[in-house]
């Protein structure tokens, strides 16, 4: 069982941004082999869904409210470890994600750029594809919507 909490910037302990960091970089860069700028200059502007076992961050997002980063509110890097993955928090930690919206922002639309081998995972939690598919640091992506 996952323990969420939702923190803005400036209410991350040095530990929690360091290991929200350090499993970004893990999955990212190492796993995805994609040399990339993970830190954009845009985590002080959002809100960060922490999700916590054994007190170590083993899934995570980033929200935004409309026009921090889309038009609509939206939810970014989301992120599980490899070794947690058969646990299906990626459901735990986008459905915290979505309540998050609906709570601080008082938004239900959302907005992601989601990985096309994503598409299913995305699927079932409700997003619906919208565009055309795209290339975001050479990894095929796709706009996806749920409102």
């Amino acid at each position: 069982m996952l323990n969420i909490k939702v923190k803005s910037f400036n209410e991350l302990t040095t530990l929690e941004l360091y290991y929200l960091l350090q499993l970004r970089s893990e999955v990212f860069v190492v796993e995805q082999d994609c040399v990339y700028q993970d830190i954009d200059g845009k985590d002080q502007k959002s809100l960060h869904v922490l999700g916590i076992k054994n007190e170590k961050i083993v899934a995570y997002t980033r929200i935004f409210k409309p026009g921090d980063y889309f038009e609509l509110a939206s939810i970014g890097r989301v992120v599980v470890a490899k070794n947690e993955r058969e646990y299906k928090y990626g459901y735990d930690i986008m459905n915290a994600s979505a309540e998050a919206i609906k709570t601080y922002f008082n938004e239900t639309t959302i907005k992601i750029s989601a990985q096309v081998y994503l598409l299913k995972f995305y699927n079932n939690l409700g997003f619906k594809e919208t565009g055309e598919e795209y290339l975001e640091d050479n990894i095929p992506h796709i706009a996806m919507i749920k409102g």
